[in-house]
Parts: structure tokens; C-alpha cells; sequence
């Protein structure tokens, strides 16, 4: 058993991870914070844990970072923020799962350039992308999680750049659920402007797009280039990510798939689909990502996975970090089905 605490628990990701940790056998919740919210019972905030055994009593404390010790600590806190609360517990030897951006980059210059501000807590931290760092994490005192979109476009790309088939230059697009932009409401997201309505944004120029491109060359031989544009659409949950790249020589599908299947062999998380086509549907609520692939007469391969950007996109995969550090199984707490009709 062992105890964990997160921090920045009010919003999307601090409630999926109460909403898995409260059904997980090997952890006990010892603290969840919020300055604004001291002393307010966790079910009060997230609605749809009521009633769940594990919960009961729970509150929000604003309690500073240096009081938590706890043997894990989630810090669901914004960009910028995290730095200054990763090194204190770093300092206390306390093992660390951070879902915000700021320790992603090896690179800070990248990060500074990318999210527009400057670096403070400088920290050696793991990528947190299990189905290809699982040793290192295992390993690891701070793993940083990878954001939402990078998961589904990496393990999208991944083995096909890993097998060297592939034209450099890769154009990804993705539709992202609302709550991909977090629980605080904005003009964008107010429901009479995204209702019946997709919005591309920041076409050019979204932070994760570096994120993308960092892993994915470190898994190829080549300049990889790419190209990245998300839209938000009118739905809570899920990201569904398509990908256009062109063969260097010719394969047909099953081939391709084969690649995929021998890549991603044993793992828990992955499934391949030989027929259907990736939904959200087929994955919401649930920490699975789901991925096929077509190929044209022209060499064209289209690539498309589907997760829930709030699970395996975020919490669940802090979750799944946690069981490899921990030495759990690593399905523990996380193995169940999407929420399809």
C-alpha cells in the first residue's frame, strides 16, 4: 500500500485521478490541495464521486507542499506552476508524476521559447510515455506526463518511424474534446460558439507541436519535420488524431499493421485495429489507445488513434506511470472499457 497526495486536485485531471485512485487496491489518498477551496469536501467540486467508500471525509487543504509525505505526489497544476513546487518535494526524496508541461522539455530553451516563460525549477525528469520509456520510468524520481496530444500522435508515429519507412515530413491533425481546455470557462468554449461548430486554433503554432517533434526524432535517424494543427469540436471528451506520411518504398496494409502489432506486443494499453475504425466513443472514460491505418494507391499511409484526452491523455497515464514506479501491475486500477452506447 502506498500513500499519495495530489496537488491542484479542483480541476478535469486532479477529479479523473480521485475517480481512479479511489478504486485503486494498493493506494491510499492522504491529501488532495486547492488554496481556493480549504476545507470543502472533494465530493462537493466532483459531483460523480459521491458515495464512493474511499472519499468519504476527503476535503480540499491548502496545504504547502513542504507539509505533504506522502510516497507519491500528482501535481495536476497549470504550466509555470509545477516548477515551483516539483524541487521541494524533489528535495524531500518524494516521487513525483507532474501532468503540466514544465518538465517535458530537456531542452529549456525549447520550453521558454514554447510556453512563454522563464525555466526556474531545473530538474532531470523522465517522459512519461510508458509504451516507450517503461524502464526509465521505472526508475525515475519525477516523471513529467506527456500532454494530450503528443500521447495520441506519438504512439500513432512511433513505430513506423522506429522501422525507417517513412517520408520526413509528417502532417498530424487533431479534434480534441472541450475539456481539453480545462475547467475554467472561456469565450471559446461557452457552449453557443462550439455547439454545432469546429474551431481550429493556434493553426501554426501549439505548444505540444515541439513536444511531438523531440520524440519523435529521437526515435529515427532523420530530420523528422511536423506539421501540426488541432480543432476543438463539440464533444467533453476524446482526442481522434489523423496522420498523413508518404512510404519511401511500397507495403500494403498488412504489412504496416504487422509492424504496429510487433511494436506494440504485450502492451496493456494498445489496441490495433484490423477492421473498425478508432472512435472516442470506444474509448472514453477509459486510459486504451486505439489505432489503425489505411494505405493509398499513391503511398499515401492515413494514420488514425483515438484516447481519451483526460485519461490516457492525462490522469490515467499518471496512473500508469505510478504502477511501473511503483512495482505494481501496471494495469492495476486502470483496466476496464471505454463508455460506448
Amino acid at each position: 500500500m502506498i500513500r499519495v497526495s495530489i496537488i491542484g486536485g479542483s480541476g478535469y485531471t486532479g477529479g479523473e485521478l480521485l475517480r481512479i485512485l479511489s478504486n485503486h487496491p494498493q493506494v491510499e489518498i492522504d491529501y488532495i490541495t486547492s488554496r481556493k477551496l480549504d476545507g470543502v469536501p472533494v465530493t462537493k467540486v466532483h459531483k460523480n464521486l459521491r458515495g464512493i467508500e474511499a472519499l468519504e471525509g476527503l476535503t480540499f487543504k491548502n496545504i504547502p507542499p513542504e507539509d505533504i509525505d506522502s510516497d507519491f505526489v500528482f501535481c495536476a497544476t497549470p504550466h509555470g506552476v509545477s516548477m515551483e513546487i516539483v524541487p521541494v518535494l524533489y528535495e524531500r526524496d518524494i516521487r513525483i508524476i507532474d501532468l503540466s508541461g514544465d518538465y517535458r522539455f530537456e531542452d529549456i530553451e525549447v520550453y521558454e521559447r514554447w510556453y512563454n516563460r522563464r525555466h526556474t525549477g531545473k530538474l532531470e525528469g523522465v517522459y512519461g510515455l510508458p509504451e516507450i520509456y517503461r524502464e526509465s520510468i521505472r526508475r525515475g524520481k519525477l516523471v513529467a506526463n506527456p500532454g494530450c496530444f503528443p500521447t495520441g500522435a506519438i504512439l500513432l508515429l512511433a513505430p513506423l518511424i522506429k522501422e525507417g519507412i517513412i517520408e520526413e515530413r509528417i502532417l498530424i491533425d487533431s479534434k480534441t474534446g472541450v475539456s481539453g481546455a480545462g475547467i475554467t470557462p472561456t469565450d471559446t468554449t461557452h457552449f453557443p460558439n462550439i455547439n454545432e461548430n469546429i474551431i481550429p486554433y493556434k493553426v501554426i503554432s501549439h505548444r505540444h507541436t515541439p513536444e511531438i517533434e523531440k520524440e519523435l526524432k529521437k526515435l529515427s535517424t532523420r530530420d523528422i519535420k511536423v506539421f501540426f494543427t488541432p480543432h476543438l469540436v463539440p464533444v467533453t471528451r476524446g482526442i481522434l488524431t489523423t496522420a498523413h506520411v508518404f512510404l519511401q518504398e511500397e507495403r500494403d496494409r498488412e504489412e504496416l499493421l504487422d509492424i504496429y502489432r510487433r511494436f506494440y506486443r504485450g502492451e496493456p494499453f494498445i489496441r490495433i485495429l484490423q477492421e473498425d475504425i478508432p472512435s472516442l466513443s470506444g474509448v472514453r472514460g477509459s486510459n486504451f489507445c486505439d489505432i489503425t491505418l489505411e494505405v493509398d494507391r499513391d503511398g499515401r499511409v492515413v494514420l488514425i488513434s483515438a484516447i481519451d484526452n483526460l485519461v490516457k491523455g492525462a490522469s490515467g497515464q499518471g496512473v500508469q506511470n505510478m504502477n511501473i514506479m511503483a512495482r505494481f501491475d501496471e494495469r492495476e486500477g486502470l483496466y476496464f472499457g471505454g463508455l460506448a452506447p
